[in-house]
C-alpha cells in the first residue's frame, strides 16, 4: 500500500471505500462489481487531475515521499554491471553518496549519486542523504577517474543539502562542495545530472553542474528548503508553502527560467507510485541525452558546459 500525503486524503478515502467493497465481493453472493468498476474510476480520475494542478509546495512534499526510489532503485532498474567504488583516499567512506562504474542502455558510465535511505536503519547508514565532505570528495575522485578513461558521468541528484554538522564543518565542507562543483565544471567528458527527488542548496550544486540537467517532473530544486527560507524571512517554518511558490522551485518553473534543461514526466500520482515505470522513463531520457554528444571532442564539451552557466541569470 503506498503512504498517503496529506494532500490525498479524498483519495485515499476513495481507494480505502474500493478495498472494502472488493473484500465485501470477495467474500459475498451480491454482485457489487459496477460500483467498485465506478468508484474505481472515479479514484483514477481525482488522482490525475489532483496531480495535474500541484502546487508548489505539494511538489515538495511528494518529492520527499519516503517511497520515492532511491539511487539504490535506479541502479537496479537502470543500470547494469555497477561497479561501486568506496572512499576519498583521504578520511573514510561516506555512504551519502554513492559511485561506480556502470552500465546504461549498453553505454559505459561512471554514475553518482545521493542515497536517502528507505527507513530507519537504512537513512541512518546514509545520513539522510546529507553527505559530508568525504562524500563529495569522493565524487571528485571518481568523476577524475571518469575522466581519465573518456566516461561520461551520470548523476542523481536526491538531497535536502550537505550535512551542517560541526565535524562536516571542521573537515571543510565549504571547499569541497566549491571543489566537487569545480571538477563538474572541468570534466572533458559529458555530464548528465538528473535532480530526481530534492535537490537542495551547494549539497546538490556540487553534482550538478552538469551539460544537461535533467528534472523529474515532481522533484523540487532550490537553493534553500521552503522551511528554511520561511524561517529567514517571516521567522516560522509554518509559511514554507509560500516561500515554496516564491521561490519558483519546480521543474516547470525552472525549465522557463533555463536553469534546468528537460523535464522527465513520471507516471501519474508520482514516480513512488509506479517506480518501473519512471525508471524507465529516465533510462530513455539518459540515453538521448548522452547520443546528442557522440563525438563532441573534450574542449567542446567543456565549452558548452561554461555557455550554459554563463548564461543563467
Amino acid at each position: 500500500m503506498v503512504s498517503f500525503l496529506d494532500f490525498e486524503k479524498p483519495i485515499q478515502e476513495l481507494q480505502g471505500r474500493v478495498a472494502e467493497l472488493r473484500e465485501t465481493a470477495q467474500s459475498g453472493s451480491i454482485d457489487i462489481g459496477p460500483e467498485v468498476s465506478r468508484l474505481q474510476t472515479k479514484s483514477d480520475r481525482l488522482l490525475r487531475d489532483t496531480y495535474a494542478k500541484l502546487t508548489p509546495w505539494q511538489k515538495t512534499q511528494v518529492a520527499r515521499h519516503p517511497e520515492r526510489p532511491h539511487f539504490r532503485n535506479y541502479v537496479a532498474g537502470l543500470a547494469e554491471g555497477f561497479m561501486p567504488l568506496a572512499g576519498d583516499r583521504a578520511f573514510a567512506d561516506d555512504l551519502a553518496i554513492i559511485g561506480g562504474f556502470a552500465r546504461i542502455g549498453g553505454r559505459r558510465v561512471m554514475l553518482i549519486g545521493h542515497e536517502k535511505g528507505d527507513d530507519t536503519a537504512s537513512r541512518l547508514k546514509h545520513n539522510f542523504g546529507m553527505a559530508k565532505p568525504e562524500g563529495y570528495r569522493k565524487a571528485i575522485r571518481l568523476m577524475k577517474l571518469a575522466d581519465r578513461f573518456g566516461l561520461p558521468v551520470v548523476s542523481l541528484v536526491d538531497t535536502s543539502g550537505a550535512f551542517p554538522g560541526v565535524q562536516a564543518e571542521e573537515r571543510g565542507q565549504a571547499e569541497a562542495i566549491a571543489r566537487s562543483t569545480e571538477t563538474c565544471l572541468e570534466l572533458g567528458v559529458p555530464l548528465i545530472a538528473v535532480v530526481v527527488g530534492e535537490g537542495g542548496s551547494g549539497g546538490a550544486v556540487a553534482l550538478a553542474a552538469a551539460n544537461r540537467v535533467l528534472m523529474f517532473e515532481h522533484a523540487v530544486y532550490s537553493v534553500i528548503s521552503p522551511e528554511g527560507c520561511a524561517s529567514i524571512l517571516w521567522r516560522t517554518a509554518e509559511r514554507a508553502p509560500d516561500a515554496a511558490e516564491a521561490m519558483k522551485i519546480t521543474a516547470l518553473d525552472l525549465r522557463r527560467l533555463g536553469v534546468i534543461d528537460r523535464i522527465v514526466p513520471e507516471p501519474v500520482g508520482g514516480a513512488h507510485r509506479d517506480p518501473g515505470a519512471a525508471i524507465a522513463a529516465l533510462a530513455t531520457a539518459i540515453g538521448e541525452e548522452l547520443d546528442a554528444f557522440d563525438g563532441v571532442s573534450a574542449d567542446d564539451v567543456r565549452q558548452a558546459r561554461r555557455d550554459k552557466f554563463l548564461a543563467i541569470g
